[in-house]
């Protein structure tokens, strides 16, 4: 099926039956780099509020799917669906528009600008100010006059996902929070998901390779392995059922 013209008025408005109204879809998705297809028929739908953990082990497709729903890489086959709206492939900037922001897992920040630049190169309407980004990560205000590149890890991470809250996004998409860090930075870093999620409605896609962090986190979760769906549920089945973990990752009973 052909995607959308952004100029049609046309939406998709169905939702899941007995479910809440979706605000980000993945339909039938399938991804990969020019001819190789890495990651093969995914899909998921996620209402305000959610955070969904992507798990799987290295190599599985997780960050192709983020870089795919994100529009930095053209779909093979499939859908993305932001409230409503069919969005049209390979269209990254497009994405960004509608409220679909990445947080890449090399962070892309513009090191030699300050944090207090990096917040407000990024700003757009209705998005979190300057302010309020500081307020949820707090440790960024004692470095507001620090350039990016001269931030530890962990503030560089903070600054990040602080940067794309100032993007006002729909659907948040962080991909591997937890990259180069000491654990500890990790325990600290992880919640705040949480938090983004119930105080600005944002859909979280969480890829993760802290798993057990990352479904604390979250509210429903899918492990990928070698680029399809091995699991897909309620966060807490897998806290709760360390076997269906294992066979989710390894294909063992």
């Amino acid at each position: 099926m052909a995607d959308l013209d952004l100029t049609d008025p046309a939406v998709d408005t169905a939702a899941p039956t007995g479910g809440e109204v979706p605000i980000f879809e993945c339909r039938n998705l399938s991804c990969g780099y020019g001819p190789v297809t890495v990651v093969r028929d995914i899909d998921f739908s996620a209402s305000a509020g959610t955070v969904l953990a992507v798990l799987g082990p290295n190599g599985a497709g997780k960050s192709t799917l983020l870089n795919t729903l994100a529009g930095l890489l053209q779909r093979v086959d499939g859908e993305v669906v932001i409230d409503g709206r069919k969005l049209r492939s390979g269209r990254a900037g497009e994405a960004n528009r509608h409220g679909v922001v990445l947080v890449p897992d090399d962070r892309a920040l513009f090191t030699t600008l300050t944090v207090r630049e990096n917040l407000s190169i990024a700003h757009r309407s209705g998005g979190l100010t300057v302010d309020e980004a500081v307020d949820m990560f707090p440790a960024l205000g004692k470095r507001i006059k620090v350039s990016a590149g001269a931030l530890s890890g962990g503030e560089q991470q903070m600054l990040a996902v602080a940067r794309a809250l100032t993007q006002k996004p729909r659907a948040l998409l962080i991909d591997e929070m937890s990259m180069g860090l000491a654990p500890v930075i990790v325990e600290e870093l992880l919640p705040v998901v949480r938090r983004i999620a119930d105080e600005t409605n944002a859909v979280v896609v969480l890829v993760e390779q802290h798993v057990r962090l990352a479904l604390e986190v979250a509210d429903e979760a899918m492990v990928v392995v070698h680029g399809g769906v091995r699991h897909r549920g309620p966060a807490q089945d897998l806290i709760g059922n360390p076997g269906l973990l294992e066979e989710a990752y390894l294909g063992e009973g």
